[in-house]
């Protein structure tokens, strides 16, 4: 028998996931030695091999004179292992480590930590977190001395936990233990039922990167960035739908906060992806999103809000402006609404370029619905962090702003011919409007319009759903309910681009009405708002049972047409990811149900 951990598993929640193991193929968890300078798998040593119940004894040779001890025993409440070296020869300092070889093909698993360090790595007590499978704290005794590294491969498929044991003797051993993590509702939270069916997947949005890529090229990510997946690209427009979930839990175990990875993400955009003008990088190298940059101002409100780390804001509420002036600076036309780089005329989004919103590959442009909305509440969460720091001109200033957008917004997209807003006015002066639940959703849901006109949108959005015949509310609801046109899409062949002008030969392809769960937040959020509830219910614990079956990812696929991060109307995989992090902000929806979460999430909004 080798010594080496062939399987690992687990189902946190008391399920069968347990029967899939979390590493991969052909691989093992164990230990690696550094001898000759040269590190060799542990595996491959001679070893004597002892059981005893529930517990196996490996005693690795290394050298003639020396042995590493590896002590594994498992247990109903989880594992613990204790590793020590024996003999008179002695082994040098940081020449032994321990592998967790995991397949991000089966769920991306990655670690949560107590500290990511500006080196990359992390110390413990840290969380391993495997998506619908659960999470486990693993602690470390003695503590201190022990550091890990999450080392991947977006192209071979690779997540590689390494945990350094450095000072190793015959008079010192470390002890790591591993032990299942359920977390507690968010306080004050009414409705405990609904809580435990989500828990489950609450921490499917937290997905910090390992290290990938080469690191001094933009197609990369550093360690310890929160990210799509843990082997995926970081995306300054996607914080929020992380650092939301991380307001309601900031401290998901003993001696683990998510929240300094909400820091340390808002610090890796404004440190180190903004230009000199202002602007935030979306992802890569790519340039022009508007909602770039309200990603580190509301993930700040966020940050602050559950910490109350006003030193923090102190420091950064000047980076914080910084980013807020350049989207200020973006009204082009003085009318209160921020006019995006790209036009948003028909056909004039060409490859390589990309959108000016999450939904990169259509034509938003001009003045854009989704970004806007976006603007509207960062500079309201910003008014609100001036306002804690007593800075009155300041909160005064982006007040005016965010009431300027306010006044503008209807007027300017609000559809005479639908009832409902349009995705985007181009340059122009055309609508361009496909039914979006997402851009109204976001409208009602953030107050640009007044509750009244809200109802009746929603309304008049569900009949459009109905007369479409989609009922498959287990898997959401799509973000436009007709068709992209061709001249609308990235062109010539991004991902789900039609043939057709009216678009109707990629309709439910990506993001030509295809369907990916987070988005949908905003629809069910603002039916909360307005007093309409039951329909937002009745959608929510559709996909919470989706849900509990895992079914909103299928693992890293990182091929098009092969992840169900989208999915068509009758379920089938349009998306290229397999696991999308964003996916999971439907959840959010648990909590805004209930007028008390509602009162604090909205706060700035004027709730």
């Amino acid at each position: 028998m080798r010594p080496l951990i062939s399987a690992l598993s687990w189902d946190t929640e008391g399920g069968d996931r347990l029967r899939s193991s979390l590493l991969r193929r052909g691989a093992g968890a164990g230990l690696r030695v550094r001898t000759g300078g040269q590190w060799r798998d542990g595996a491959g040593l001679p070893a004597d091999v002892r059981s005893s119940g529930d517990s196996t004894h490996y005693r690795v040779h290394v050298a003639s004179d020396c042995a590493l001890r590896w002590d594994v025993t498992t247990s109903q409440s989880g594992l613990t292992m204790t590793v020590g070296a024996e003999g008179s020869g002695a082994l040098p300092p940081d020449s032994v480590e321990m592998v967790f070889p995991f397949d991000p093909r089966v769920t991306p698993t990655t670690v949560l930590p107590s500290l990511w360090r500006d080196d990359g790595g992390f110390d413990a007590p840290m969380v391993i977190s495997a998506p619908d499978f659960g999470q486990m704290l693993l602690r470390v005794a003695p503590a201190g001395d022990v550091r890990g590294h999450l080392e991947g491969s977006r192209e071979n498929h690779t997540v590689d936990l390494i945990l350094d044991l450095p000072h190793l003797s015959g008079s010192r051993e470390y002890s790591l233990s591993l032990t299942p993590v359920t977390l507690a509702a968010p306080a004050g939270l009414g409705d405990q039922a609904l809580w435990r069916v989500a828990r489950r997947a609450w921490f499917n949005a937290f997905q910090p990167s390992a290290r990938w890529g080469p690191q001094n090229r933009p197609f990369s990510a550093p360690p310890g960035v929160l990210a799509n997946n843990v082997i995926s690209d970081p995306a300054s427009f996607s914080l929020v739908f992380y650092a939301d979930h991380m307001l309601w839990t900031p401290v998901v175990a003993e001696g683990v906060s998510v929240a300094g990875l909400v820091r340390r993400a808002t610090e890796f955009w404004l440190d180190r992806r903004t230009h000199s003008s202002g602007e935030v990088v979306g992802y890569w190298d790519y340039l022009n999103f508007l909602d770039a940059n309200t990603g580190p101002v509301v993930v700040a409100w966020d940050y602050v809000e559950a910490t109350g780390d006003l030193a923090w804001l102190e420091k950064r509420i000047e980076n914080l402006e910084f980013v807020s002036d350049f989207l200020a600076r973006r009204d082009q036309d003085f009318d209160g609404m921020v006019e995006a780089t790209q036009s948003g005329n028909a056909g004039t989004l060409l490859q390589p370029e990309r959108s000016c919103n999450w939904f990169d590959a259509v034509n938003h442009g001009h003045k854009d619905a989704y970004a806007n909305a976006l603007i509207y509440r960062s500079w309201r969460c910003l008014s609100d962090l001036e306002a804690k720091l007593h800075r009155e001109k300041q909160r005064e200033k982006y007040t005016r702003l965010a009431d300027k957008l306010k006044a503008a917004f209807a007027p300017a997209l609000l559809n005479p011919a639908t009832g409902w807003i349009a995705d985007w006015r181009s340059e122009d002066g055309r609508l361009h409007d496909y039914a979006s639940p997402v851009a109204n959703g976001l409208a009602v849901e953030y107050g640009l319009v007044e509750p009244a006109v809200g109802r009746k949108i929603l309304d008049r959005l569900w009949a459009k759903m109905q007369a479409a015949g989609f009922d498959r509310f287990d898997l959401g609801i799509p973000p436009n309910l007709e068709p992209i046109h061709r001249s609308d899409y990235l062109q010539p062949d991004g991902f789900g681009c039609p043939q057709r002008e009216d678009g109707r030969d990629t309709f439910q392809q990506y993001e030509n009405g295809g369907i990916t769960g987070g988005q949908i937040l905003h629809f069910l959020a603002a039916h909360y708002r307005v007093g309409h509830g039951e329909k937002a219910d009745r959608v929510l614990h559709a996909m919470l049972g989706r849900q509990q079956g895992g079914g909103f990812q299928n693992g890293v696929q990182n091929a098009g047409n092969r992840g169900i991060d989208w999915t068509t109307w009758d379920g089938k995989p349009c998306g290229y990811e397999g696991y999308l992090a964003d996916v999971y902000y439907f959840l959010q929806a648990v909590l805004l149900r209930e007028p008390a979460f509602r009162e604090r999430y909205y706060r700035p909004l004027g709730a």
